[in-house]
């Protein structure tokens, strides 16, 4: 199974979570709501997931494997990394343009 197509669709600078992330496989099925998050120990994906009973949360979708959890996670981070410099770009040239 290939990682056709990674997509941050939200970034947010204030609180933990840092962007939602979706995540296409084969071109054939996309797994959504995929969320960066910062740590204590630095950025982590969370995997989408639903709040059953008394606050607990229970992954909805989830690699079975650690060795495609570490595939989707560097997909993502790379994507994420590309966005981020793209968008310090664009606050550069908005700066520069405004003095």
């Amino acid at each position: 199974m290939k990682i056709t197509d990674v997509r941050v669709r939200k970034v947010s600078e204030d609180g933990k979570m840092k962007a939602v992330v979706s995540v296409t496989f084969d071109d054939e099925f996309v797994v959504h709501d995929i969320k960066i998050i910062e740590g204590q120990n630095g950025l982590f994906i969370a995997m989408p997931s639903r709040k059953m009973g008394e606050g607990d949360f229970r992954d909805i979708a989830h690699p079975l494997i650690s060795e495609t959890r570490n595939r989707i996670k560097d997909a993502i981070f790379a994507e994420y990394e590309k966005v981020m410099d793209e968008r310090d770009d664009e606050n550069l040239i908005a700066m520069a343009s405004s003095q």
